[in-house]
């Protein structure tokens, strides 16, 4: 294991190194002892900079926190749709994915510095994909009046079930499911806004 320098290269080895040992053990299972084992840092370097475990998790989790998936525009509504859940399934699969949501499921999701995680990374999502869907309803492929919050939801919890509660991986298929679910539900109108 190479031993790291100071600064901001040490906050990055010791905030990574949070991720991976929440994606393999779940905050139950974290210790400063393990991330410092990890990364070569003293755990007093972790402790003197952090303060504590719950500090450094709110830390890790909101410096890594960000949901920067590109929203699509080629020019079919369905196409977009599939291009969107895959980067989503993409993004949750990951190491900073699956930290954010083993942290989430676990009792740290109490704490309200971290409970506030999961709606930060949703409300933007359906101010960026509105322009997509109008662009859509201007094609002719959905109805108009549809709530890009709706749709979001929609496309996003299939997946989620399956992640969380079915425990069955989550991939190319189970995207094209979500986006299947979500054009049904559109087209039939089950998606206006109220």
């Amino acid at each position: 294991m190479e031993v790291i320098g100071r600064g901001e290269k040490v906050r990055t080895a010791v905030l990574a190194a949070t991720l991976t040992e929440l994606t393999e053990k779940g905050y139950a299972g974290l210790t400063v002892d393990d991330i410092a084992r990890r990364t070569g840092v003293h755990k007093t370097t972790i402790y003197r900079r952090w303060g504590d475990l719950r500090t450094l998790v709110l830390d890790a989790m909101t410096q890594n926190a960000t949901m920067d998936i590109p929203i699509p525009d080629t020019g079919e509504i369905e196409q977009d749709l599939r291009t969107l859940a895959n980067s989503f399934v993409d993004w949750i699969t990951s190491t900073t994915g699956r930290a954010i949501l083993a942290v989430l499921l676990s009792d740290a999701a109490s704490l309200p510095e971290i409970a506030d995680i999961p709606r930060k990374l949703y409300e933007d999502g359906p101010r960026r994909v509105a322009p997509m869907i109008a662009a859509a309803v201007d094609r002719g492929e959905l109805p108009a009046g549809i709530d890009p919050a709706a749709l979001v939801k929609t496309l996003l919890a299939p997946i989620f079930f399956d992640l969380v509660i079915t425990g069955v991986a989550v991939n190319e298929k189970t995207a094209a499911h979500a986006v299947a679910v979500v054009l049904a539900a559109a087209r039939e109108g089950l998606l206006k806004a109220e």
